[in-house]
């Protein structure tokens, strides 16, 4: 350990951008055996490891970086996983620059930091490989049962928690995959499905029950399942997009930032989608502009690029600093031809029949607000157009009222409309909820925290309201 001294940060190898603009496949490469132990090997093995504390999951990073610059891989993946149901998927999707990365002690002190994302993802793959990853075996079957509501990250490790303990599961989700956001959200760029259909196999061997193309309030009411389960846990993450309040909004060219993504993924599944083939979602020799500065909005002009786009600008209100996703998102967006209008916000939409431009004004960064972020302020006489044949709007997420959709008025809300809780507990008895719908738009390796964290509540839940009972008794 401690080789930070004599060797530098070498990232994973990334394909070029004139190669990964032509397709959806991942961007970077796995990290052969020899790098990852050499990278592993930087680790300062620091007294109070800030990488730890940087990550919502608290991973024991330290430790299995040592077990990897050591060569005892199996060691490192079977620690690595204590704490994190989907290390592969994190490895790969988790804004590391912002989180473990970005608070290691050799990143502030300019030693380049550990590049753990890539450590991490490669010990999964390699116990994958190896054929180290087993299927959930609980060591006795317990007769309660635990209702699921939603197949996203927060439900997928919930469920997978609670099967480790013999609680029968079943999730239901509106979708016709495993996933939810997994699937659906993030390109594949970022996040091949194999990867997602991989674990949801496991899941479903752990004896996981799937009902898909079940949606909540339409096939059966809260009340129903709440009749059916012993608990019920309610990982639907927030799916409404934010709205634009300007003229022209309501013109057609102007979509969804996940109506947009979504399609693009159903398309790359290999699913004929009509909002696509008629070129309503399809963004090949348009211009586009997206209008956001988070993950989504890089997600959606990167997938831009992937489908042909004659050119693709983001408008961001705030500066490069101040953008609230990943800098190597960023990054990443630039070396795929996407242009940036950094400091300039939406006036309205240009068009008749169909948008044909982005009506905007350029912004200055006042005083900062109660966050402590600079707020935008106008900039006189300086409206600018950008020409637009397709606009994606990328501004964040919001709740979907559930308690109008799911038929039941007496599950309480806070008022930015995601579901009010205790210790994870909804205000109906034995209902819990987690990941998004609790916390609002936010990362995966917060929702997987969420469910892990919701699995232990549900589990001391049942155990005050259920008996053990024998696996021939089920």
């Amino acid at each position: 350990m401690l080789k930070f001294v004599s060797l530098s940060r070498e990232n994973a190898d990334k394909r070029p951008a004139g190669e990964r603009r032509q397709d959806f496949h991942e961007i970077q490469a796995e990290l052969p055996v020899s790098n990852a132990a050499r990278q592993s090997s930087r680790c300062s093995q620091c007294g109070v490891p800030f990488c730890q504390t940087g990550c919502p999951l608290h991973n024991d990073i330290p430790d299995w970086l040592a077990l990897a610059a050591e060569g005892r891989l199996e060691e490192a993946w079977q620690l690595s996983s204590q704490t994190n149901n989907f290390p592969e998927i994190c490895g790969r999707i988790c804004p590391q620059d912002r989180l473990c990365e970005g608070a290691c002690v050799l990143e502030v002190s300019a030693h380049g930091g550990v590049t753990i994302g890539a450590v991490e993802r490669f010990l999964t793959e390699t116990a994958f490989e190896q054929g180290w990853v087993k299927v959930v075996k609980p060591r006795q079957e317990r007769a309660k049962s635990v209702g699921i509501i939603g197949a996203g990250p927060a439900g997928l490790t919930a469920a997978e928690e609670l099967r480790k303990l013999g609680w029968q599961v079943t999730v239901y989700d509106r979708h016709d995959r495993i996933g939810g956001l997994l699937v659906y959200g993030i390109p594949s760029f970022k996040l091949e499905k194999h990867v997602v259909a991989r674990r949801a196999d496991l899941l479903q061997q752990a004896g996981v029950t799937f009902h898909l193309n079940f949606a909540v309030g339409r096939d059966a009411t809260l009340t129903d399942l709440r009749k059916k389960h012993d608990a019920i846990l309610i990982a639907t993450g927030v799916y409404k997009g934010r709205a634009l309040h300007v003229p022209g909004v309501g013109l057609p060219g102007v979509v969804p930032a996940l109506d947009y993504l979504t399609t693009a993924n159903r398309v790359d599944l290999g699913d004929h989608v009509a909002n696509f083939a008629d070129g309503t979602l399809n963004a090949r020799d348009s211009h586009v502009v997206v209008i956001g500065g988070g993950d989504t909005a890089m997600d959606c002009v990167r997938t831009a690029v992937r489908q042909g786009a004659a050119k693709v600008t983001c408008l961001y209100r705030r500066d490069r600093q101040n953008m609230p996703g990943s800098a190597r998102e960023v990054q990443y967006a630039e070396e795929e031809g996407v242009q940036f209008e950094w400091l300039a916000a939406p006036l309205g939409f240009d068009g008749v029949d169909r948008v044909a431009g982005v009506r905007a004004r350029r912004m200055r960064l006042g005083t900062p607000d109660v966050t402590g972020r600079q707020v935008p302020v106008d900039v006189a006489n300086s409206a600018f157009t950008v020409p637009a044949d397709l606009v994606v709007n990328a501004l964040g997420f919001e709740a979907e009222d559930l308690p109008q959709l799911f038929g039941e008025p007496a599950l309480r809300v806070t008022r930015h409309g995601t579901l009010e809780v205790q210790t994870l507990q909804t205000s109906l008895p034995g209902v819990f909820a987690a990941g998004d719908i609790v916390r609002g738009a936010s990362l995966v390796v917060w929702a997987i925290a969420d469910g892990r964290q919701a699995a232990g509540q549900i589990d001391a839940y049942l155990q005050t309201h259920a008996a053990i009972v024998p696996l021939a008794a089920l």
